[in-house]
């Protein structure tokens, strides 16, 4: 079958690689339909995080079950799934508190030995656990937003959570990526009354205007921090979603946080570590939290929303490809001329 490899920083292709097969009877092999391509793949891409030349890329997909193992249980061949961006067992201690990210026996896709979500097939380990059924009569039209629950999507609604978003509250979104751009949606789906984007991209910011956003902070550093305090009153916002993952990113984060608030951050770090001021966090009552997110443990709520037609996040696929088209892609989005490209098989 044919996937994407990465051989070196700005140096991917499209490869001839072994065809997935069933290794263990908790195992299936899914057929790709959709995949895409992740903000975080951009560090390999560049360079800045480790890989193997030849080593496969990718974490997010979606398609149909193809194969499954003699102890797979809930899955048949022909059902359409969608899959987080790790696996896991769904059994152990972490798994039974929905931090599917801790899974001892879990793992990322792409990681050296495992498929990538870019290629033609993938094999799925613990699939009973680790894939999601999407409904065979799903209108075509919605299967691109059902893609982006693979990771951007519920990564945005972990920063919302771990940042206390509730009703009536006041938001900022730290960064215009599609990762930042479902944060808003997040925000605005867990009843924040004002939330504020802090992005420079005319057509990200006005993705999340519609998506919810009431106003733009186009400016970096102590002028964002500035711009956020004039447009609160001085106070600051009682949420702060971060989805950048650089120093400066989480200084603002906990710059423009009111009092009393809570910083939720998913960018993954990079550059250097992203330093946090324990003093200016313990006098100012601000709390914490975040990381990586448990997509798995959201899929279930945001795909029913998703299929009710309460939730539309498909909106941060500005460029559809094929397969042939992923190198390009990834120039695209490292040269920021797409959001996130979308891989249609």
């Amino acid at each position: 079958m044919r996937a994407t490899v990465i051989n070196g920083p700005k140096d991917i292709r499209v490869e001839e690689v072994p065809d997935p097969r069933i290794h263990r009877p908790g195992d299936a092999v899914v057929r790709v339909t959709h995949a895409c391509i992740c903000g975080s793949d951009l560090w390999a891409y560049r360079g800045v995080a480790a890989r193997q030349p030849g080593q496969r890329i990718g974490h997010e997909f979606m398609g149909v079950v193809e194969e499954v193992g003699a102890e797979v249980r809930g899955l048949q061949v022909g059902d359409r799934v969608v899959a987080p961006f790790v696996w896991a067992d769904g059994v152990c201690e972490f798994c039974a508190e929905g931090l599917y990210t801790s899974c001892p026996h879990g793992g990322f896709w792409g990681q050296p030995g495992s498929d990538g979500g870019q290629g033609e097939a993938v094999r799925v380990p613990f699939a009973d656990a680790t894939l999601v059924r999407v409904p065979s009569d799903t209108p075509a039209e919605l299967l691109p937003a059902v893609m982006t629950l693979a990771d951007v999507m519920g990564t945005g609604h972990h920063a919302a959570l771990a940042a206390r978003v509730r009703p009536g509250s006041t938001v900022a979104v730290v960064g215009d990526g599609a990762v930042g751009l479902c944060g808003v949606l997040a925000a605005r789906r867990l009843g924040a009354e004002r939330i504020v984007i802090l992005g420079r991209h005319e057509n990200r910011t006005a993705i999340a205007g519609g998506f919810g956003a009431t106003d733009v902070v186009p400016e970096r550093g102590e002028a964002a921090v500035a711009a956020v305090r004039e447009l609160t009153g001085g106070a600051g916002v009682h949420a702060v979603l971060e989805a950048v993952g650089t120093q400066e990113s989480m200084e603002t984060a906990i710059s423009i946080a009111r009092d009393g608030g809570a910083i939720g951050y998913v960018g993954v770090p990079h550059g250097g570590s992203a330093g946090v001021d324990i003093g200016q966090m313990f006098g100012r009552n601000l709390a914490l939290g975040g990381g990586v997110a448990p997509v798995r443990a959201y899929l279930p709520e945001l795909l029913a929303d998703v299929l009710a037609g309460r939730l539309d996040p498909s909106p941060v696929f500005d460029l559809t490809i094929g397969l042939d088209g992923v190198p390009g892609g990834y120039a695209a989005m490292d040269e920021r001329r797409a959001i996130k490209p979308l891989i249609v098989l």
